[in-house]
């Protein structure tokens, strides 16, 4: 990679001409040495057979060595006078031009317009098609800069070439192209650490982790102190779930440099999302000391004070994000989009910091289009938006709490809660444990089990103000209570609560499965049982639209075997040839024979090959009220049956209640309810409500299994109930829980609620849960 360029680049062109002439009266015995050297040694492109000729040109280059390029252009400019097709001077003056710096167009222009001539006149030089590559890619021009790169491999292969072209496929997000340049160029120099980095992150942005590792490690062997490979190695571990191993490799990299930034600000989203917040605040902290205006650390620092409670200095640290708005034409960033949304937010959970949970509801106090516009991730154009009050004084941030601080029986019900929330845990990529979210999940289940038995016993409850027996949504509010608190950041609200005018035009849940390259491996166990009911539709379509060609289909369907391959069949009809559309049917249990839409299968593909492949609900009113009708028919029997339960423990009822559970929950994940958190959400009243039966899930979910995508894809509600009981591994409850203390009496405000999930609770592991 050494190139004539590579002198030492002086800083004379930031002080003006004024100081370049001085410079040059100081340097000239220098520049004149360097340059006969240069000379002698013909170490610059297109040297003549003239002496003379190639020091004058020497000179010129050495100027550009040290940065004084106006020079150098009217010194390559003197001798063009002479000797106008002079090449070497042509392609000097092109780079010195592209030295000056791109960001004057002008520059820009003159260096192209050398260049070119230069290839007009020595049309077989690799080198200059990578240097005008070089300026065509910074202009955004990257089609023309592939296609200069192309010619010059062509012209004359090199590890460089090939993984300058890998860059630039990579920033097109051309991962597959980019990484067999990658491949090439290690084939012709294996010991390139940056090209094998590269490679890791074609394979990362794929989806394809254990791949990026290797990748990551192989380039970590070849340069030890790599910091950027061992950023990446931590954000592939933890994109895989796997928290310690992603820990140690941010570990290094800090160790390497402990002021690197981007490592800091990752480590610390990671902490957060594993649930601790405290750690994570000191790497946002430490983060905005090194750089102050950065958005990330700023919103993840307001934010994670707002998780645990600490207002006052949350909503400062939002604030300077909402200051630092765009410029004009300049996209806001994520953060810029959150931040309003979070301090409004912010502002209605402190000022019901003490109010008692069962006097209000989230949702119907939240105005409808923020509701809105906030599950929908839009910029905060709300018309007559009314905000809420600015902090109160009297109401105090909230304190932490110890562990030992809690009576005996409620330190036992925080470790029963921790053990059942990591339960829930999914064992996929992707999906990375969150202890806070464990603990919130836990209580969830225990209150839910507590609400369920007082239900059954035909007690009431008190929800939103009033008192009444339970329905089938303050069941499930139980859990939206406390998803919704153990992560402020995220919108957990009843979507059939939105504004009319929202609903009517239905609103979607919606999940990538691949996109282009690009591959979602949270659920890749269920892209085939997707892909057997896509070819199934297919034949049925074309057996209704197109008997004659039905054979043709059928054998072409029969040599598909991944989504990618459904491209060419779609040709088979005009209609889907750029794609199409595939609804999944849920049964009714309430009138047999009777088919609500399920969710959306949505396959299109691009001239190029690039597929997008996705799935989502759409909940619209008419949907959502079939929906609802099916699980308050589920629900008024699981009611009926719970009393008889409550009364005689017979086997059969007990099986019976099982059954309705799960059928009930069923209908809940196909219809999809909330903006977020429906998964853990469904799965927490599962398990309370099977628990409130005398039934306790004792099995994990197994490795690649995702609760939702298996209500979503089950052909019915008992083929469902029957899949999650062969792993739930159900016993019989045992009786300790009866003596736990009640859930909503001992957190019966937010304040309580999130001293529970701030208290740090790591001997629960030393000591054996009486309970488990």
């Amino acid at each position: 990679d050494s190139s004539f360029l590579h002198f030492h680049e002086s800083d004379c062109d930031i002080g003006g001409s004024s100081s370049c002439e001085s410079m040059l009266s100081l340097n000239t015995e220098k520049i004149l040495s360097q340059a006969k050297l240069l000379a002698e040694q013909k170490r610059f492109p297109f040297a003549t057979d003239n002496d003379n000729t190639n020091e004058e040109l020497a000179i010129a280059y050495v100027l550009i060595g040290n940065g004084l390029y106006d020079e150098a252009i009217r010194h390559f400019s003197t001798m063009l006078q002479e000797e106008p097709e002079l090449v070497s001077a042509i392609y000097g003056r092109g780079i010195a031009y592209g030295k000056k710096g791109l960001h004057d167009v002008k520059n820009a222009e003159l260096a192209l317009f050398e260049l070119s001539r230069v290839i007009s006149l020595e049309p077989d030089h690799p080198e200059v098609f990578e240097q005008r590559a070089e300026i065509l890619s910074p202009l955004g021009r990257i089609s023309e800069a592939l296609s200069d790169l192309t010619k010059a491999i062509q012209l004359q292969p090199s590890a460089r070439l090939y993984r300058h072209r890998g860059t630039l496929y990579f920033i097109s997000e051309d991962y597959a192209t980019a990484h067999e340049d990658f491949q090439h160029s290690l084939e012709l120099n294996k010991n390139q650490p940056i090209a094998m980095l590269y490679k890791g992150l074609t394979f990362f942005h794929r989806g394809l982790l254990k791949e990026a590792i290797e990748s990551f490690k192989e380039a970590l062997k070849q340069k030890a102190d790599f910091i950027d490979a061992y950023k990446s190695l931590g954000q592939a571990y933890r994109e895989l779930g796997n928290f310690d191993a992603a820990t140690e490799s941010f570990q290094k990299a800090l160790l390497l440099n402990q002021n690197h930034v981007q490592t800091l600000q990752l480590k610390g989203m990671m902490l957060y999302h594993h649930g601790s917040l405290d750690e994570a605040l000191r790497n946002f902290k430490r983060c905005l000391q090194l750089e102050p205006y950065n958005e990330v650390c700023q919103y993840m620092k307001g934010l994670s004070h707002v998780a645990m409670g600490q207002f006052y200095e949350g909503i400062k640290a939002q604030t300077k994000v909402m200051l630092n708005d765009p410029l004009p034409g300049q996209k806001a960033s994520p953060e810029y989009l959150k931040v309003k949304y979070l301090r409004e937010y912010s502002r209605y959970l402190h000022a019901h910091l003490d109010t008692p949970l069962t006097e209000y509801n989230t949702d119907t106090d939240l105005p409808g289009s923020f509701k809105d516009h906030w599950a929908k991730n839009l910029p905060f154009l709300i018309e007559n938006y009314e905000e809420q009050p600015g902090l109160q004084p009297h109401i105090k941030d909230v304190l932490f709490q110890n562990f030992e601080s809690y009576k005996p029986d409620v330190q036992e019900l925080i470790c029963v809660a921790d053990h059942l929330g990591s339960m829930m845990q999914y064992e996929t990529p992707g999906f990375l444990p969150n202890k806070r979210i464990h603990r919130a999940m836990g209580l969830a289940t225990l209150e839910v089990m507590q609400a369920v038995q007082r239900t059954w016993a035909n007690s009431k409850v008190r929800m939103n103000g009033k008192t009444r027996l339970m329905q089938w949504r303050d069941m499930f509010d139980i859990a939206v209570k406390w998803r919704r608190i153990a992560d402020p950041d995220q919108p957990v609200l009843w979507l059939d609560q939105m504004p009319a005018r929202s609903l009517s035009r239905g609103f979607n849940n919606h999940i990538n499965l691949i996109r282009g390259q690009v591959i979602n491996m949270r659920y890749l166990e269920y892209f085939e049982k997707i892909l057997h009911f896509i070819k199934d539709r297919i034949l049925v379509y074309h057996g209704a639209n197109n008997p004659k060609g039905l054979l043709e289909v059928r054998e072409a369907l029969e040599k598909v075997h991944k989504v990618e391959d459904l491209l060419p069949i779609m040709k088979f009809n005009s209609k889907t040839r750029d794609g199409f559309t595939v609804n999944t049917k849920v049964p009714s249990l309430k009138d047999q024979g009777k088919e609500y839409d399920g969710f959306t299968i949505t396959i299109t593909g691009d001239k190029v090959g690039n597929i997008l492949f996705s799935v989502e609900t759409q909940t619209t009113e008419e949907r959502t009220q079939l929906y609802h009708a099916e699980i308050d028919a589920l629900y008024k029997d699981l009611t009926a049956k719970g009393k008889i339960l409550i009364l005689s423990a017979e086997l059969g009822e007990v099986d019976a209640v099982c059954n309705l559970i799960l059928s009930l929950v069923y209908y809940f994940y196909n219809l999809m309810p909330l903006s977020r958190g429906s998964s853990v959400i469904a799965y927490s009243v599962i398990m309370g409500a099977l628990m409130a039966s005398g039934k306790e899930v004792s099995g994990k979910i197994p490795k690649g299994k995702a609760i939702d995508f298996e209500a979503m894809t089950a052909p019915g509600s008992e083929a469902f109930s029957k899949i999650a009981r062969s792993w739930m591994n159900l016993k019989s409850i045992s009786p300790s829980y009866k003596s736990l203390p009640s859930v909503s009496e001992t957190f019966p405000t937010l304040r309580t609620m999130i001293e529970v999930l701030n208290t740090d609770s790591s001997h629960c592991l030393k000591k054996t849960i009486v309970v488990v």
